[in-house]
């Protein structure tokens, strides 16, 4: 068995959660309410700036050049989500949000923040793992079980498409072969890094729903 195999295995009650979660059953269904895909997506903007500086410094903490370059790529690559969702998005739904980050996203964005700045950089990999799986695995089951049309056709296309795939498979390959050469005691750090990561994709997935705001 693959060690990501096993991080799905120990991880799957809470994706389950996630795929059930009321977000995403009505963005299946498109009938998820305007205001609250405007909030994620807002949010998700927010997010997606902090994901980037964390891959950044997971790729200066890679043993060698090709992993370097790799998360220097997913990095680049979020940045150029983010910038996509401002061109994009932030015009059609006209998103002008002052708000800053819910608490959902800042818990989530100062985890792998503290996470990649302070632990290992096996325990940074398995830390960052749920926004590439997760986001591919709902992607892919929201794609297959839409109604259509769909008012939120270009979110589930961006999750579901080939480019995204290749980048969550060299995710995993990496993952793999990191833990391949972990100790037991660096393996369990990275099992339990993941399965918080995961936790948190909840929290944010629900923070939208619940158009969360800091009560004080």
């Amino acid at each position: 068995m693959k060690f990501t195999d096993l991080l799905w295995a120990e991880a799957l009650p809470i994706f389950e959660k996630i795929k059930q979660h009321p977000f995403n059953q009505e963005l299946k269904e498109g009938t998820l309410p305007l205001e609250k895909f405007k909030f994620y997506i807002y949010q998700d903007s927010l997010y997606l700036a902090d994901f980037a500086r964390a891959l950044a410094v997971a790729g200066t903490k890679a043993g060698n050049s090709h992993e370097l370059l790799d998360f220097l790529q997913f990095a680049q690559n979020a940045i150029l989500v983010e910038r996509a969702l401002h061109l994009g998005y932030f015009k059609e739904y006209v998103i002008d949000y002052q708000s800053g980050k819910a608490p959902g996203c800042f818990a989530y964005t100062n985890y792998l923040m503290a996470t990649s700045a302070f632990e290992s950089y096996e325990v940074t990999v398995a830390a960052l793992l749920p926004c590439f799986w997760i986001y591919k695995q709902v992607g892919d089951y929201i794609y297959a079980n839409q109604a259509t049309p769909n008012p939120y056709q270009n979110w589930i296309n961006a999750y579901a498409g080939e480019d995204f795939a290749h980048s969550v498979q060299k995710a995993l390959d990496i993952c793999d072969q990191l833990a391949e050469n972990a100790s037991e005691v660096t393996r369990a750090k990275m099992i339990e890094a993941y399965i918080t990561a995961s936790r948190l994709e909840y929290v944010f997935w629900d923070s939208a729903y619940r158009l969360e705001e800091w009560k004080v």
